[in-house]
């Protein structure tokens, strides 16, 4: 059978080992590192990537010594370290046919614990310590230290190692003036800045041996003023080739860049124009990162000669087995990442285990499977968003027979709204990932069909998962039935108009969406034909790369033809507080710099054909609005529950018919999930 992924599953000769395919595993901290049975879970986290057939698996970064470690509880590899419970984690891929590098990272400034180094004592926005500028024989110790990491890492088992030089970790620190204020031979020219991350290399190299791999992580594109230029990052990928890399991985932008590098509102493949640019200068293999997440766009890149490789961190927490059905011809089936961060990187920088929206096992390997129906039973899942089609693809995958009622006429619920907030346009791969499963599995499917008590009861079914949702609710205000209000139904689902002047009701996720779908002017797009050119000049980002850190002098410019109010009961700075932790700052900023007027404290008094008359922090006003979107919360729907039970039926809850909340697929996913995982 003909596979068009020829390319992306091409094997990747390094001389003294093969890869057996061009995907690399980018790095993730996961949180599994600090729980007391972390080798353990890593191990069978990295194990289920390896069995998916995934090409070269990074692991979470780990300091190369004390002072480069993350937190303070974090694990660093060196001499007077226990460093047993890794060899779980190498034995766990090996088993299953993969390759594993240990990654050496060193935060730097960026480490939170007391005692933070960097090239210089310059403070950064993203932590409010500063950090002690490292001595000249500090510098040498920590390249010393690097290739004492390196050594052990191969002592231990791993294939290779990743040595961190992106993000603004400490090495980018080094190789940018806007961190490296230093004098002496680590400071002032560009070789010198460079002195510590080649050095790094090298001295792994030298302590680690030739057939080893050590991938250098470089920074593509720092989005920070005061970073490299393109001249500076070629130099700098020429050089750690020279010290002994075998494969460059690339990165973009620093964590206290103001520029979105990898959520959803970030178009596919937004910064192939950078890493072009570096490949025809190192002769070793060059991975692109940052917004890859299906196969046709993996091999797209390869056989296009922007990179060598590709690497994916967050397709591989939502489908680890992403490698093998590209392999076996079942792309339709790759559960695709959508860019939300909602269950990883917003837990992971707030604490919590990281996971994934559309794969709750993610992360949870050991304590969330599910088991084969050794006596199928028969459901009905009435509600075909997030949650109930979770359910349903999953218990049939199982062998159970399940019945899907919808009301509309097409499953995805929420996800139907989301998909056409520009930005959120990836939400569609979910719907279609679902519908192949429950075309695959069998699962019988009632479109348009409002399921009530008698399609229910004495129907045969073992249990009834209701997923109805939640209905939007509508707030007591005289005149809320005035012909300017629309509900955010109205607006997305139904693609009701509104008029030039807009009033929202409302600032929570919802209302941060509505704005985005009223103020851009283009519209939803197509994913899979992204609008590069206008993402770069919406956020300022330099697309010809002529000026250092690869920022537009002309800044963000993000046009909008109306004035839109967006307005909430709470205080102004309570702004944005319920958005997503590392994506919400970003649809934030569009919404301010598109010309949304935020106000808080906000008491409706009533709406008339003047507009909507408000009181914002107790001062009356009238906003002359064409029209009013109401995005006030949810109640859930739970219309056939009490009927259900009061037949004898056993019934479920799950997603917003659970608890109207912020509509919240990541519990709703979960929810079903572990629902399957105990029937």
């Amino acid at each position: 059978m003909r596979n068009d992924f020829a390319h992306l599953l091409e094997p990747l000769d390094l001389g003294f080992t093969t890869l057996r395919n061009r995907v690399l595993m980018g790095s993730m901290h996961t949180g599994l590192e600090e729980m007391p049975d972390g080798y353990a879970r890593q191990a069978a986290f990295f194990a289920e990537r390896a069995r998916g057939e995934t090409g070269l698996i990074i692991t979470g970064g780990y300091g190369p010594n004390r002072e480069g470690r993350l937190a303070p509880k974090s694990d660093y590899i060196a001499p007077d370290q226990d460093l047993e419970g890794h060899r779980q984690i190498v034995e766990a891929v090996h088993r299953e046919g993969g390759k594993i590098a240990l990654q050496l990272l060193h935060g730097g400034r960026y480490a939170h614990h007391g005692e933070i180094v960097s090239a210089s004592a310059v403070p950064t926005r993203i932590n409010p310590v500063v950090a002690r500028e490292m001595t000249t024989d500090e510098c040498y110790q920590t390249i010393e230290d690097f290739g004492t990491a390196a050594k052990l890492a191969r002592e231990i088992g791993y294939d290779g190692v990743e040595i961190m030089g992106s993000e603004g970790y400490l090495l980018n620190q080094f190789t940018a003036q806007r961190v490296n204020q230093r004098k002496d031979e680590f400071g002032g020219t560009l070789e010198n800045r460079l002195r510590l991350p080649v050095g790094a290399v090298r001295n792994a190299r030298e302590k680690a041996g030739d057939d080893f791999i050590i991938v250098y992580r470089l920074s593509a594109l720092d989005l920070v003023e005061g970073g490299n230029t393109l001249e500076d990052i070629i130099t700098q990928a020429k050089a750690v080739e020279a010290a002994g890399a075998t494969i460059i991985n690339t990165g973009i932008g620093w964590h206290e860049a103001r520029i979105p590098t990898i959520a959803h509102m970030v178009p596919r493949g937004a910064f192939t124009w950078a890493v072009k640019r570096i490949k025809p200068h190192v002769t070793i293999p060059l991975v692109y990162s940052n917004r890859v997440n299906n196969p046709q766009q993996a091999d797209g890149i390869i056989s296009e000669g922007v990179a060598d490789m590709v690497s994916m961190a967050r397709p591989l927490l939502a489908d680890p087995d992403f490698m093998k059905k590209t392999r076996e011809g079942r792309p339709e089936e790759i559960n695709i990442c959508i860019g939300c961060n909602q269950g990883c990187l917003d837990n992971a920088f707030t604490g919590k285990l990281t996971t994934c929206m559309v794969n709750p096992r993610a992360c949870r390997e050991v304590d969330l499977n599910y088991r084969p129906a050794s006596t199928p039973k028969n459901f009905a899942v009435v509600g075909a968003g997030p949650g109930g089609l979770a359910f349903a693809a999953t218990a049939a995958e199982q062998g159970h027979k399940v019945t899907l009622f919808e009301a509309s006429d097409e499953i995805g619920g929420q996800f139907n709204l989301a998909k056409i907030i520009p930005g959120k346009e990836d939400y569609a791969e979910t719907i279609t990932y679902y519908g192949a499963l429950l075309r695959k599995f069998n699962v019988d499917v009632k479109l348009n069909h409002t399921a009530s008590a008698a399609d229910l009861v004495d129907k045969g079914f073992d249990a009834v998962i209701l997923a109805t949702g939640i209905t939007p609710r509508t707030p007591d205000i005289p005149g809320i039935d005035h012909p300017k209000v629309l509900s955010y139904l109205d607006v997305l689902a139904g693609g009701k108009p509104v008029g030039d002047k807009v009033a929202i009701i409302g600032a929570g996720g919802i209302g941060f969406d509505v704005a985005e779908y009223i103020m851009h002017p283009e519209g939803p797009g197509d994913p899979a034909h992204p609008d590069i050119a206008r993402f770069n000049s919406e956020w300022g980002i330099d697309g010809d790369y002529a000026h250092a850190g690869g920022l537009s002098p002309e800044g963000m410019r993000m046009p909008c033809d109306k004035q839109v109010w967006l307005l909430q009961r709470k205080p102004h700075n309570k702004f944005g507080a319920t958005l997503s932790k590392t994506r919400g700052w970003a649809t934030f900023v569009e919404v301010m710099f598109r010309g949304v007027k935020m106000v808080g404290d906000v008491e409706y008094d009533m709406i008339d054909d003047a507009g909507l008359h408000i009181r914002a922090g107790g001062e009356p006003q009238t906003l002359d609005v064409d029209s009013i979107v109401v995005c006030a919360g949810q109640d859930s729907r739970r219309d056939l529950h009490d009927a259900l039970v009061q037949a004898g039926m056993t019934v479920h809850l799950i997603g917003g018919a659970d608890e109207a909340r912020e509509l919240d697929a990541v519990r709703a996913i979960e929810q079903a999930s572990r629902l399957v995982a105990t029937l």
